[in-house]
């Protein structure tokens, strides 16, 4: 007898693919408005969004040890991205970690560990954010994801350079 996840096709042969990739930038913010970005459900939800066309909804963050974040969104009559994610370490201004899963039409499509940090760099930050993903059942894979996370980290560039101060010197 075999043991599915939630949502998993009842045809699928049971797999797991293994990735692990970093990407680091630099912002010209300083790392407590490049955290503000993270921690603060307003500009999180102007920064952390999928692609133009894309419609979010029922954004819920609690942003602590212990809280969690939710977001679905996608394509009108496209199938709904899910990210429920648990915060277990959060540093001010220097580190986050989290946990997530990511579900596609109610699939469970991935479990992800994500370490972001948070070096001041100058009047600027470095920012890394270092990912170890489990890609279940081949409905996810880690080329998609990282140019995902890599797309996410080009929307706050916009927002930090409106809210930093350093930027209007």
């Amino acid at each position: 007898m075999t043991l599915r996840s939630p949502g998993a096709p009842a045809t699928a042969e049971p797999s797991a693919q293994h990735a692990t990739f970093v990407i680091e930038r630099r912002f010209d913010a300083s790392p407590s408005h490049v955290f503000t970005a993270f921690s603060d459900q307003r500009v999180k939800a102007r920064c952390f969004v999928g692609p133009d066309r894309w419609q979010s909804s029922d954004h819920r963050l609690d942003f602590r040890a212990g809280g969690r974040e939710h977001l679905s969104s996608g394509l009108p009559g496209r199938p709904i991205h899910t990210f429920d994610a648990i915060y277990h370490d959060i540093v001010p201004d220097r580190r986050i970690v989290y946990s997530y899963e990511m579900h596609l039409d109610g699939r469970r499509i991935s479990v992800s560990l994500a370490t972001l940090e948070l070096l001041p760099a100058g009047a600027g930050t470095d920012l890394v954010l270092a990912e170890q993903d489990a890609f279940l059942d081949s409905q996810d894979f880690a080329s998609q994801r990282e140019q995902g996370a890599r797309e996410l980290l080009d929307n706050p560039e916009a927002e930090l350079r409106r809210a930093s101060p350093t930027s209007n010197q």
